[in-house]
């Protein structure tokens, strides 16, 4: 360092901090421009607090990790909430300690308790010998419960236990297990609801509830988009071995005029179809508003700005006279080139991707009289 080290790094690390050391020693765009908005946790994870919003979660992360006790993280899907629970618990004394997710929704109710609390050996038919459960495993560490509201309720019974006396016995044992482990948990139902239906226990909520963080949806955080979008791209060319695209000034404004219902999950699939097709004219329609409501902007958005009746009025005109010329113009350029589907879309100054894409999406058949025209070519 004496002699002139600009930073180093302490072995085992992940590639995310590497990455993050080189950007900054060479200076690249990306080093420049929001690294300092983006905080990698581990590969392909990081946690991105640009908006008013995320940086007062951010801040809220850093004292509620010091404190050892449980947290209901809310919010959409894909929202960010693993993320979120990744960024406490990286924040935490226990960072160096286990972080297990746990997805209640994933696994059958009657197979649910045998993974987190584990069994003895005869427990049930199979169990031929004894199995710790994810409680164990992550003992001294953090353990999330996503989707918390789909346990069952006699299992909320037992994990209030747990939150109580840290301690549970395995299936087909009475011997106590005991364990320190801290229990963060992620849910998007409706909490006043699944409180009146007893689809949640109310002490476990309210167990849980010694901290709350909402996290926004992405449409509420739109200062974030540019930021995702450049690093979902730098990340995703880097995977698939493809040259990173650019991301067009129209391209982004299409991209902050939609909603995000998926929020970070939708925009990081969009990146990946925008990297496979490698057409940014699709990818750019891919945001528009439908006739249906679905798509585009925000659907209260829509309604205003379209002021018309539950039709769609003229955006929903243009948009199906823009779908017929599209479709008549590659059955027309097809039919010129007898279905050569390369040749058309040369001739259609589009990749031959986007045509696949687009012949799938517009119902576009071959006639009987084209195929034995190809046949005998």
């Amino acid at each position: 360092m004496r002699l002139g080290a600009i930073d180093y790094l302490t072995k085992p690390f992940q590639k995310a901090e590497l990455d993050a050391v080189i950007g900054q020693c060479v200076g690249t765009a990306k080093g420049e421009s929001y690294a300092g908005e983006i905080e990698e946790l581990c590969d392909d994870v990081f946690f991105v607090a640009a908006s008013p919003a995320m940086k007062k979660i951010r801040s809220q992360a850093a004292l509620v990790a010091n404190v050892d006790i449980p947290v209901l993280l809310l919010g959409e899907s894909g929202t960010g909430k693993e993320v979120l629970a990744r960024l406490i618990h990286k924040l935490s004394p226990r960072a160096h300690r286990t972080f297990l997710k746990v997805n209640c929704a994933a696994v059958p109710a009657d197979l649910l308790e045998s993974e987190l609390f584990g069994y003895e050996a005869g427990a049930f038919t199979g169990a031929t010998h004894p199995k710790p459960g994810k409680f164990e495993l992550c003992n001294k560490g953090t353990i999330l419960l996503d989707e918390i509201g789909e346990m069952p309720p006699l299992l909320q019974a037992k994990l209030l236990h747990v939150l109580q006396d840290q301690q549970f016995s395995r299936l087909g044992s009475r011997t106590l297990v005991k364990v320190d482990v801290r229990i963060l948990a992620a849910t998007n139902i409706n909490i006043p609801e699944a409180l009146a239906n007893k689809r949640l226990r109310e002490d476990l909520y309210y167990r849980l509830n010694a901290f709350t963080m909402s996290l926004p949806p992405l449409r509420d955080r739109k200062e974030e988009i540019p930021i995702l979008l450049k690093h979902f791209m730098s990340r995703m060319s880097e995977s698939y071995a493809r040259p990173p695209l650019p991301l067009s000034a129209p391209l982004m404004e299409a991209c902050l005029r939609h909603s995000w219902p998926g929020n970070l999950r939708e925009l990081s699939n969009f990146i990946k179809r925008y990297l496979v097709l490698g057409d940014e004219t699709l990818a750019a329609s891919e945001l528009q508003p439908r006739p249906d409501g679905g798509g585009g902007m925000h659907t209260d958005a829509v309604d205003r700005s379209a002021g018309a009746d539950s039709g769609g009025g003229l955006k929903s005109l243009s948009r199906n006279a823009k779908d017929e010329a599209e479709a008549e113009a590659i059955s027309r350029a097809l039919e010129e080139t007898n279905w050569n589907r390369k040749q058309a879309a040369a001739l259609l100054q589009i990749s031959y991707k986007a045509l696949l894409y687009k012949i799938r999406q517009y119902g576009i058949a071959q006639s009987r009289s084209t195929r034995r025209l190809s046949a005998g070519a």
